[in-house]
């Protein structure tokens, strides 16, 4: 169900939230009920990455774990780039964020005691609520039920935000550039939150849905505001790899019920690499399978194959049917019977760590610019996230909305205007989509290939290059011109259905551009390995380096010590 375009005297909010997936949704919920919200979803709001999400929502609730536990699993994941102070925050408020979705009617699976908790990678207790392995897809249903419930709430499904609308002279936010319809228009409202989700479609392999395309990143960078740790993208270890078929994730829940990973020699080889075998950290899983298959690649045909097996048959069928269905669902479908035989797997681009600065409240460094959820850097993932951290981040984070106040913009704003029709007809569109569909297809391979799972400086180097390259050739394009010029706060009438598509597709397009300069530039920047950025040509982790990636415009910089506050240092520019 989708809301008719709105007037123009009806285009103001309080607050205006980009993104529906948890991040956006719980933010929403957690307003006050008498501020007027805008919630602006890409596609319709069961269609978010959130919904993916199998693992679960990491807490300690359980009588044998605490807060101070939680942490510290967190702290040693995120490879000294957390900051403590978040990281306490994160975890001292999951159990009340728990028991609101609780509270909320949300089924997630019982034991005999209670809730029932599952074990994953790099936690030292069983900590992760789940609903079998459609943890997601639950809580996403939950929240989607309340928001529908709230009069304060408008949603504007399958609308996609072009950019922030900033004051020319102040740079506060004041709304958003937003193409609902059969038109480009404005949205003004004093704050604007960010929850745009993750941009792993700029890999060409990646477990996140093709909505993935990291537009918040994008556009708060076009816009001016911090950003931070954007080098550090998590492979997951064990997406789904067979010819043909989505690269869906095989939850590490699976691995923490007592799934072995193995070679083709069927031999279990993770403890080679790390004494906690398939339960060390996403990154050493994922870099530990990459390496084996190279090695394996110089004895024997192995390589070929490029994939391990995750075995599920040590786990007791029962278990499996209970715990697992979605993924045995899915391997049917692919010809894969789970009861008798291993799941072919392979590292697939998953989480962005790396992302919009922000404080404990939201705040980026743009006034009136707010972000939640994987789009935001908080710091409590470090150079490596946590499993099952995710969701809880949308929750604990977004719930800090609810001390939000009326607010106005100053008088004397821009005003929004009523549509104009450009000259559609300039455009040579067979010329623009054809380069607009060439580059959107040719970025994931150049990313996924030079700044993959292990990245060294004359292929970065190159692959910058190349970026460039495509960048100038998108802004040469008068699609793109069009869209460039529009003046503030007028709307723009499109010509057909047609042309909405492409233009989704031109925008999507420069953001991937946009977020691949961003990683390459931030991996060449830092010249070391840790967490999910690894360097062949600087191996060793380097303690100089203990220090965040900040990035504004054209501004690389080394923050002050983790853990410290001062104003950033060492700047460089690449």
């Amino acid at each position: 169900m989708q809301p008719s375009l709105p007037a123009p005297e009806a285009r103001y909010f309080d607050v205006l939230i980009v993104g529906g997936g948890a991040a956006g949704l719980y933010a929403a919920l957690s307003l006050p009920q008498g501020l007027s919200v805008g919630l602006i979803s890409k596609e319709a709001l069961s269609l978010s990455a959130s919904g993916w999400a199998q693992g679960g929502i990491a807490a300690a609730l359980d009588s044998s774990d605490s807060p101070h536990l939680h942490a510290e699993d967190t702290l040693a994941a995120g490879a000294g780039l957390c900051e403590p102070a978040a990281v306490r925050f994160l975890v001292e408020q999951a159990p009340a964020q728990v028991k609101v979705l609780l509270e909320m009617g949300i089924a997630f699976d019982r034991s005999a005691d209670g809730l029932a908790f599952t074990l994953e990678a790099a936690h030292s207790r069983p900590r992760v609520l789940h609903s079998a392995d459609t943890t997601g897809k639950a809580l996403i249903q939950t929240l989607t039920h309340q928001v529908w419930q709230r009069e304060n709430i408008k949603i504007f499904s399958d609308a996609f935000t072009l950019g922030l609308w900033t004051h020319p002279k102040t740079q506060v936010c004041q709304g958003i550039c937003a193409m609902m319809a059969s038109e480009i228009l404005w949205l003004k409202a004093p704050r604007v939150i960010l929850a745009t989700g993750g941009g792993g479609q700029v890999y060409a392999q990646t477990t996140n849905p093709a909505l993935s395309t990291g537009d918040g990143v994008a556009i708060a960078w076009r816009a001016g505001a911090v950003l931070r740790d954007l080098e550090f993208f998590q492979f997951h270890p064990t997406a789904l790899t067979v010819e043909g078929a989505p690269r869906f994730l095989i939850s590490e829940a699976v691995r923490g019920e007592g799934a072995h990973l193995i070679d083709a020699e069927q031999r279990r080889f993770m403890f080679d690499y790390h004494p906690l075998g398939e339960l060390a950290p996403r990154d050493v899983v994922s870099r530990s399978i990459f390496m084996h298959l190279q090695k394996m690649g110089k004895h024997s045909k192995a390589a070929a194959l490029e994939n391990v097996w995750l075995d599920l048959r040590p786990i007791d069928p029962e278990k499996v049917r209970r715990r697992f269905p979605k993924i045995m669902q899915v391997c049917q479908k692919w010809g894969i019977d789970v009861f008798s035989q291993p799941i072919p797997v392979a590292p697939a681009a998953h989480y962005w760590m790396g992302g919009i600065v922000t404080d404990l409240d939201g705040q980026t460094t743009i006034p009136g610019l707010y972000a939640v959820g994987e789009v935001a850097s908080t710091g409590v993932h470090g150079a490596n996230r946590l499993a099952s951290n995710s969701l809880l981040e949308c929750l604990v984070f977004g719930a800090q909305f609810s001390t939000l106040e009326p607010l106005q913009l100053p008088e004397g704003d821009e005003k929004i205007h009523s549509a104009l029709s450009p000259a559609w007809s300039d455009i040579d569109w067979d010329g623009d989509t054809s380069a607009i569909d060439r580059i959107h297809q040719e970025i994931p391979v150049l990313m996924w290939s030079n700044a993959g799972i292990c990245r060294v400086a004359d292929r970065l180097e190159a692959a910058i290059a190349q970026v460039k390259v495509w960048q100038e050739q998108l802004r040469q394009l008068g699609l793109t011109q069009v869209l460039t010029a529009l003046p503030p706060g007028v709307a723009l009438s499109l010509p057909d259905p047609t042309a909405r598509l492409w233009i989704r597709r031109c925008a999507e397009t420069q953001n991937l551009l946009d977020n691949a300069y961003l990683i390459l530039k931030s991996a060449l920047f830092r010249t070391e390995s840790r967490g999910g950025h690894y360097r062949l040509d600087f191996p060793a982790t380097d303690e100089a380096w203990q220090v965040h990636t900040q990035v504004e415009g054209e501004r690389w910089m080394r923050s002050h010590p983790i853990g410290t506050t001062g104003d950033l240092g060492n700047e460089g520019v690449l």
